[in-house]
């Protein structure tokens, strides 16, 4: 406990830190760089280092004393207040300083020849984000306007500009930007997300596949989201597939994050997940969806959206789900047909719109005739059926090859 630390010791703590950031730099050693700016991680040595700074509050003496220090003093020096507001849980202090020192990182970062300090600059640039949260939610927590996770994206956008040159920093640019990803979509304005998308599918400088297969996962993670939210479905399946075929198979928390978005999008394309994928990964919000779809239960869906609406709502999923209604349609006027057929097969084509209301009541749902004509009307249109109305009759002539076309992976017409 700072409590029961000597002077001594405290200046030993700090000296004895100094010198390891001072031959980690002079020696390029990233492995012994790292822990010394994870703030996060709340290691012992820096919870002491902390306790240490606030006992003796004196610490730019000793930075300064000593050329060996003196030279890494823009980022020594702030980001000692940062550990020492830190260990206050005075957060709202801590980011500004600790973003002072990053700033002074990324300039020694731009005069190292190689990339060997990348894995630090990924630690400073993870720590950035994650304090400026914690920061935003202290403010939030005294009546105050969050506002350090917008200075942490436009800090991580300046670290993506330094990456983005030629060389081989550059391939750091991945992970920077899916940090910045998180940024967006915390904050809402994912649509800022684009341009740093464009800088790095048309660059010729970048090759994806020279990237980190961990920040290839996340990115394709990232923009997968954001075609799920364009509904842009093919695209949203072509990215979360990636991600989940490159994801490693033992981190079920992140295979589960992917197939929170892939399977309403792999539903949208008529593509039903199996029960156990469902149960092994805790996604069982979706077992009545599918069980709708398979039984054309509007009903059921209904009362599923509804049931983990806020859930779905927080996902940003609902509204793909909510579209699905008109597969169930499709699902439910198949069983029909079917029924029909078995009855009359000569007959099976000639659909009666008062049977399908008689359907739609049994399923205590009510519709007039306008309304089911016009649900039909929509099927016909988006090729989920095939046929046409007999509006004196009302009836629906259903064709007789392929009345009901599968989706086979391709999204229903916009």
């Amino acid at each position: 406990m700072a409590a029961y630390l000597s002077m001594g010791e405290a200046h030993r703590r700090i000296t004895d830190y100094l010198a390891r950031f001072s031959d980690a730099v002079a020696s390029q050693d990233v492995a012994s760089l790292k822990p010394l700016l994870s703030l996060s991680s709340a290691s012992p040595s820096l919870v002491s280092l902390a306790d240490a700074l606030n006992l003796l509050q004196d610490s730019n003496r000793l930075i300064k004393q000593s050329d060996r220090y003196s030279q890494f003093a823009e980022i020594l020096a702030p980001l000692f207040r940062c550990l020492q507001n830190y260990r206050l849980h005075n957060l709202v202090d801590a980011y500004p300083a600790y973003e002072k020192a990053a700033n002074a990182f990324i300039q020694e970062f731009r005069n190292w020849d190689s990339a060997w300090a990348l894995e630090a600059l990924y630690v400073i640039a993870y720590e950035i984000r994650v304090l400026a949260e914690r920061a935003d939610r202290e403010l939030s927590a005294n009546g105050k306007m969050p506002e350090k996770l917008k200075a942490a994206g436009s800090f991580l956008m300046k670290v993506f500009g330094v990456l983005a040159g030629k060389g081989p920093k550059r391939v750091g640019a991945l992970y920077v930007t899916c940090q910045l990803f998180k940024v967006y979509f915390k904050l809402g304005t994912v649509h800022l997300c684009r341009s740093v998308i464009r800088s790095i599918e048309t660059a010729r400088i970048f090759d994806f596949e020279e990237f980190p297969q961990r920040d290839k996962v996340t990115y394709m993670y990232y923009t997968g989201r954001l075609e799920v939210y364009n509904e842009n479905f093919t695209a949203a399946d072509q990215k979360l597939s990636y991600a989940l075929a490159h994801c490693n198979p033992h981190s079920e928390a992140n295979i589960r994050m992917i197939l929170k978005y892939l399977i309403p999008v792999k539903l949208s394309i008529g593509i039903l997940p199996k029960d156990w994928l469902l149960e092994r990964y805790n996604l069982v919000e979706y077992r009545n969806i599918v069980q709708a779809l398979k039984r054309g239960d509007l009903r059921l869906l209904r009362s599923a959206l509804e049931q983990h609406e806020d859930r779905f709502l927080r996902s940003g999923v609902y509204l793909v789900l909510e579209k699905l209604e008109l597969q169930v349609y499709q699902r439910l006027l198949k069983k029909i047909y079917i029924i029909q057929k078995q009855k009359e097969p000569t007959k099976a084509h000639q659909m009666k719109l008062e049977v399908i209301i008689k359907a739609l009541k049994w399923l205590e749902i009510d519709m007039d005739l306008d309304e089911v004509e016009c649900i039909v009307a929509i099927l016909i249109h988006k090729n989920l059926m095939k046929g046409y109305f007999a509006h004196k009759s009302k009836v629906v002539v259903l064709s007789k090859q392929d009345p009901f076309p599968k989706l086979t992976g391709k999204p229903v017409n916009a």
